[in-house]
């Protein structure tokens, strides 16, 4: 049952993304009311939480086995009260679920407040404590060690350093502050760490602040499934094109059991520092990350030796992930998108060129693997049909695992195209209120379905390259 608000987005972002799901394909096929139904129960879904938290396991340094008996401690410090069940997936044996319980209603607000940005409470939702600098306003008498409401200003209307706030607001929960209102707002030397140590979330998730680093990734469950479906295989030389923070990237070296070379690519200079560092962290040494503008990886002669560097030759690859930068509206939670239309529909002409560098330096017979955080027709649905419009020479494959749902209409692709790609579409099941009993007593097979589908919003396609281009 839905305890936030669905997400808020501007009204033309509402009305892009209703005439993307309620296109005439969609509408011919389950009728107009139907569809405009599917897409208020995803707005709604987006402003909450997934029903699990899902960490993939570092099997390069330690087994599953191993790693799930330290997490399972870990939990039990946690939460001493609760027996926390952590599930093996059946598919993506190297991923762990840990259910999220909630929401809770019963928790009683208090009289002393502190508002937090819209993403710091996105992070409290999902197991994370408030840290210093994503404190926007306190009561004028918070204390250290007060017990304090923690609420998320979804909209950005509070003012820094408010004492109060009457705006669009979200109940949190409650904490224990670590500082006064003075010690945050006074203008002395900034102040970090955490801020509030959060005691009754409305939604109960474990805290992976220092939890398992060597061992343990926090990934959506979709993104894990990603490097599967490019199905690495060691002594293959593998092009992540978009790579930051590292997820995917340590992810396929990990699949390759280490052995070949996987070159990451970012424009960033600090998210490639922090793919090096995941790297060394999980002890990957299969990894050469350079800060570097995709776009650009592309060069048509040799010139002189660049030692491995970008930009290449064509087709140097077996194997391309672009996990492109998009307009991330399936992230979850999220209680509201500021961004007018024109940032939304921005990505769709990167994403091709993006697209394009890939396919170029594919090899004949490669694979490539196409995948993005957000539910709009135009960044999913309609780049598979303007890619194979475009490419003669890649065909759409089907996946393994097939865990996310058939692709959406609208595009014009044929259904046994549809059948190919992966939504994942967590409007497909009902908001849950979880608890730790009611998972006691369902089936497994039912558990992993329900964490198959209340997840992120996340899009896979799949394709190969039969011919030199």
């Amino acid at each position: 049952m839905s305890v936030f608000p669905k997400i808020s987005l501007r009204p033309e972002v509402e009305n892009y993304l209703k005439e993307g799901f309620m296109n005439k394909e969609v509408v011919t096929s389950s009728g107009k009311e139907a569809a405009e139904r599917k897409l208020e129960t995803l707005l709604n879904h987006l402003s909450h939480p997934p029903s699990f938290t899902t960490v993939r396991v570092n099997t390069h340094l330690a087994s599953v086995p191993q790693v799930k008996s330290l997490l399972l401690e870990e939990l039990q410090k946690q939460f001493p009260a609760r027996s926390v069940p952590v599930l093996q997936h059946p598919d993506l044996p190297e991923v762990l679920l840990i259910p999220v319980v909630g929401p809770r209603r019963s928790i009683g607000k208090q009289p002393c407040e502190a508002i937090v940005g819209a993403q710091c409470g996105s992070a409290v939702l999902r197991g994370a404590h408030v840290y210093v600098p994503g404190i926007v306003a306190a009561s004028k008498f918070m204390k250290a060690g007060d017990v304090v409401s923690v609420y998320s200003d979804i909209k950005g209307k509070c003012k820094r350093g408010a004492k109060e706030f009457d705006g669009p607001k979200v109940f949190l929960g409650n904490g224990i502050s670590d500082f006064s209102r003075s010690d945050l707002f006074s203008g002395m030397p900034e102040l970090k760490g955490i801020g509030i140590r959060m005691t009754e979330p409305v939604y109960l998730s474990p805290s992976f602040d220092h939890v398992l680093p060597n061992y343990l990734f926090l990934q959506n469950l979709p993104s894990a499934v990603v490097a599967h479906v490019l199905s690495p295989q060691a002594g293959e030389r593998i092009l992540d094109l978009c790579a930051a923070p590292g997820g995917k990237t340590t992810h396929i070296a990990a699949l390759m059991r280490d052995q070949g070379e996987v070159i990451a690519l970012d424009k960033i200079a600090s998210k490639v520092e922090k793919i090096k560092q995941n790297a060394v962290l999980l002890g990957l040494t299969s990894i050469r990350a350079f800060c570097f503008d995709a776009t650009k990886a592309l060069r048509l002669e040799m010139l002189e030796d660049t030692g491995g560097k970008p930009p290449f030759l064509p087709e140097s690859f077996d194997r391309i992930l672009l996990d492109a930068p998009c307009s991330g509206l399936g992230q979850r939670p999220n209680m509201a998108c500021t961004w007018t239309l024109k940032e939304v529909t921005s990505y769709q002409p990167l994403q091709r060129k993006l697209f394009s560098v890939a396919v170029q330096l594919l090899k004949p017979g490669g694979v490539l693997v196409y995948s993005t955080c957000t539910i709009t027709l135009a960044e999913n649905e309609e780049q598979v049909a303007w890619a194979l419009r475009s490419f003669p020479c890649l065909q759409l494959q089907p996946q393994n695992p097939q865990i996310g749902g058939e692709g959406m209409m609208g595009a014009g692709l044929s259904f046994a195209q549809l059948k190919q790609l992966q939504r994942f579409d967590p409007s497909v099941v009902p908001l849950q209120d979880t608890d730790i009993h009611c998972l006691g007593d369902a089936r497994i097979e039912d558990v992993i379905w329900l964490a198959n589908k209340d997840c992120i919003g996340f899009f896979i396609a799949k394709f190969l390259k039969c011919e030199s281009t």
